[in-house]
């Protein structure tokens, strides 16, 4: 086992050293405080902390009805929910376009009411990186809910506190380990996401041009620099999710365990 184990190890850690023996370290510097890099970065992390604030806000509630509510095709809603993490993103990019663009389901209305077009804008991003990013926290905090004892929330209702209420100040704290968790998986996913943003957003400096997006045009034009960004990327997600690693996913863990 412990073989097999190792090879599963070398398979996830030989990407990043091939990019840690090619890396241009002298001119590592250079490359990251380029303008257009630092723009790229700014947007990288402003779109995906938009992303994680509408994933909590909006994902929260969904996984509250798909733990707690018992209705007709719940399993197909759930489904359709978490749908945009096996699609491949350039799909929900498409998808998104078709929905939210100006002939678009909805966006075409955007569009003759507003004079407000979606698609190939900052909004855009954020959009299609909440589209990917939603569906891990709310697999995360359906599964903590499921798990949850409910006892306390009884007993708060039977006292005659409100739904709002118990949800406030008796669940959400009992489940927070596991939200934090989920934000946090939120969060990454949107900082790496590539697919969905290119093909709905474009890729404008300044405007809709993220880090994985530049990334991906320096490989064509400059090489080094690719590597230089895409391990700035590596360091940033593996840092967050090391050093949140025991505090939060670990208290996830137990909300089960104490169940």
């Amino acid at each position: 086992m412990l073989a097999f184990a190792g090879v599963a190890v070398l398979f996830f850690a030989l990407p990043l050293l091939g990019l840690l023996w090619r890396a241009p370290w002298s001119k590592a510097w250079t490359y990251l405080s380029d303008h257009d890099s630092l723009t790229a970065l700014r947007l990288s992390l402003q779109t995906s902390l938009w992303a994680t604030a509408l994933s909590i806000v909006f994902g929260v509630p969904l996984a509250w009805m798909l733990a707690r509510s018992t209705f007709p095709g719940r399993s197909a809603l759930r489904a359709l929910c978490t749908l945009s993490m096996v699609l491949p993103p350039v799909v929900g990019g498409v998808a998104l376009l078709f929905a939210l663009g100006r002939r678009g389901v909805v966006g075409q209305w955007l569009y003759r009411w507003f004079d407000y077009q979606l698609p190939y804008t900052t909004a855009a991003v954020v959009v299609a990186q909440t589209f990917v990013a939603m569906p891990f926290l709310v697999i995360t905090v359906e599964a903590a809910l499921r798990q949850l004892d409910r006892a306390p929330e009884d007993a708060a209702r039977t006292l005659g506190a409100s739904r709002w209420y118990t949800f406030r100040r008796v669940t959400l704290p009992a489940i927070s380990p596991a939200l934090a968790a989920g934000a946090v998986l939120s969060w990454a996913r949107a900082l790496g996401e590539f697919g969905a943003t290119i093909t709905f957003a474009g890729s404008y400096p300044g405007t809709t041009q993220t880090m994985p997006i530049a990334v991906y045009l320096a490989r064509e034009t400059n090489p080094e620099q690719s590597i230089i960004l895409a391990l700035l990327m590596i360091v940033i997600s593996f840092a967050v999710l090391v050093s949140l690693r025991d505090r939060w996913f670990g208290a996830a863990d137990r909300v089960g365990v104490s169940s």
